[in-house]
């Protein structure tokens, strides 16, 4: 396994995680119209590349394919985490968020912040994120429902909502 630094040179890696990602999901749990809408994220939406171009994240490799990443993007927002669909419970997306954590740590900020679809926010609980509310949204006229999630990285309290 090895982990290094987002270059420029992995956009087409990103994207092809992102929608291996979010096309392997359970039926019982996203639509296909639903993954559908969301996978063409990567090509429709220029948030997706500003967050590629100008965020800091994080590739996981293993066997030198790419299975796994994190964006944090803008500094105080982790923004993209996910695993190929072959990579998952396999403790790379703990990885990749714990080394998110540690980067904002050094960078001196006091709270991440994001927002979790019915998948990833399992992990961040476990990993002591908390959630302060839930929330729909539409994406291409098709409902999500998706949770904003915060960790405070310093030893102060958040108060949910």
């Amino acid at each position: 396994m090895n982990l290094r630094q987002i270059s420029i040179k992995d956009k087409l890696d990103i994207k092809s995680i992102y929608f291996d990602s979010i096309n392997s999901i359970d039926e019982m749990v996203y639509s296909l119209e639903q993954k559908r809408a969301w996978s063409s994220q990567a090509w429709e939406n220029p948030e997706f590349d500003n967050a590629l171009l100008k965020g800091d994240g994080w590739i996981i490799e293993e066997n030198s394919n790419s299975e796994g990443f994190a964006i944090r993007y803008p500094e105080n927002k982790l923004c993209l985490l996910y695993c190929r669909n072959n990579s998952k419970r396999k403790g790379f997306g703990s990885i990749l968020l714990n080394k998110i954590e540690e980067d904002a740590k050094k960078e001196k900020i006091n709270t991440l912040r994001t927002e979790a679809s019915l998948i990833s926010y399992k992990l961040l609980l476990k990993n002591n994120w908390i959630i302060t509310s839930k929330e729909k949204i539409n994406i291409k006229n098709t409902t999500f429902i998706r949770y904003r999630m915060v960790k405070c990285l310093t030893n102060s309290k958040i108060h949910k909502k």
